[in-house]
């Protein structure tokens, strides 16, 4: 996959050497003297692009109309904007990603900026605090549709109401199927005859919306709040 990042500060140049880490095409772009020296020792000659992001022709240089992804993530919500506007919109890039850095901005990042996903470090933060507060033990292996749907492993109390039960006995909630459960180092796939035993690890793909409902069905707690994540 051929990526561009726009912006060469700490979290542009960490994207890079991660996604170049694995197996991933990187040009990031940046414009600012110090910076671009500090990115010479970091990465390739051949990945650093001189000039300004939200510049057709800087974006030309770097490969654009090649480009599967690219990532604006400056210091300043104004230049990501225009530049995932070029690149949505101008270049046909299939997915742009921007930085978040004022939250009262996020309003103007969405689709109709070219922006299709958002990321905002505090908003982030505080997602993660609240799904620590409201799942107990149950632990998010992967977010998916931009967070709507979520993959979730949670060990299953003795407690709990599908402790001893038939998957098909259990009363999910209407968005959320059992994937896998993990047993003495067995991988079982779940019908609707097997039987959920206590200390069983499920593994289950669920909307964001139910994911507190399935934690208290396979912890046995109950959480004084619904919080949504």
């Amino acid at each position: 996959m051929f990526v561009i990042v726009v912006g060469g500060g700490k979290t542009g140049s960490q994207l890079s050497t991660l996604l170049r880490n694995e197996g991933h095409t990187v040009k990031i772009i940046e414009n600012r003297d110090s910076v671009l020296e500090r990115l010479r020792m970091e990465l390739p000659e051949e990945s650093i692009v001189a000039g300004d992001g939200s510049s057709p022709k800087t974006l030309e240089a770097a490969g654009i109309e090649s480009a599967h992804v690219l990532a604006a993530v400056t210091g300043e919500d104004e230049a990501n904007l225009v530049v995932t506007s070029l690149a949505r919109f101008e270049y046909k890039v299939p997915r742009t990603i921007a930085r978040v850095n004022n939250p009262k901005n996020a309003w103007l990042f969405d689709q109709d900026m070219g922006v299709d996903v958002a990321l905002s470090q505090p908003d982030i933060l505080a997602k993660l605090i609240v799904e620590e507060m409201s799942l107990g033990d149950m632990m998010t292996l992967l977010k998916m549709r931009r967070g709507e749907y979520s993959v979730v492993e949670e060990k299953v109390h003795p407690t709990s109401v599908a402790a001893g039960k038939a998957v098909r006995d259990i009363d999910l909630p209407p968005e959320c199927v059992l994937v896998a459960i993990l047993r003495s180092g067995r991988l079982i796939i779940p019908r609707g005859d097997t039987e959920i035993k206590e200390v069983d690890e499920v593994i289950a793909l669920v909307h964001s919306s139910q994911v507190t409902k399935l934690a208290q069905i396979l912890s046995g707690e109950t959480f004084s709040k619904n919080i949504k994540v």
